[in-house]
């Protein structure tokens, strides 16, 4: 069964870290990508950032500069660091995958390349 689960949510003031983790099980994380995503209240979910399996990275302007993805195959974990986080950064973050179903394919980082999905951590961003 196809897991994941985010954690490192939290209460950072403006400027502040944080690293997210996104721990997978049940396939074998190496070969598909993930995808980090987020959304405020009232809005819709928006891309982050996603790293393929071959480890290629992409960002949206708003990260741009500000996060890093970067995965670690063996711990089977995909992290997401947050650097000069500002208020506009709340939000529930979410990690996904592509996973070992063909109906979903990683084309662009976008949440319908995704079919897998995790529950979410929370970012506050708040002085």
């Amino acid at each position: 069964q196809v897991q994941l689960v985010e954690s490192g949510g939290g209460l950072v003031q403006p400027g502040g870290s944080l690293t997210l983790s996104c721990v997978t099980s049940g396939f074998a994380m190496d070969y598909y990508a993930i995808g980090w995503f987020r959304q405020a209240p009232g809005k819709e979910r928006e891309a982050v950032s996603c790293i393929r399996s071959n480890g290629e990275t992409y960002y949206t302007d708003s990260a741009q500069g500000r996060f890093t993805v970067f995965r670690d195959n063996a711990k089977k974990t995909v992290y997401l660091e947050m650097k000069n986080l500002k208020p506009e950064d709340t939000a529930v973050y979410s990690c996904a995958t592509d996973g070992p179903d063909p109906r979903y394919y990683y084309t662009a980082c976008v949440a319908d390349s995704f079919g897998f999905w995790g529950q979410g951590t929370q970012v506050t961003v708040s002085s």
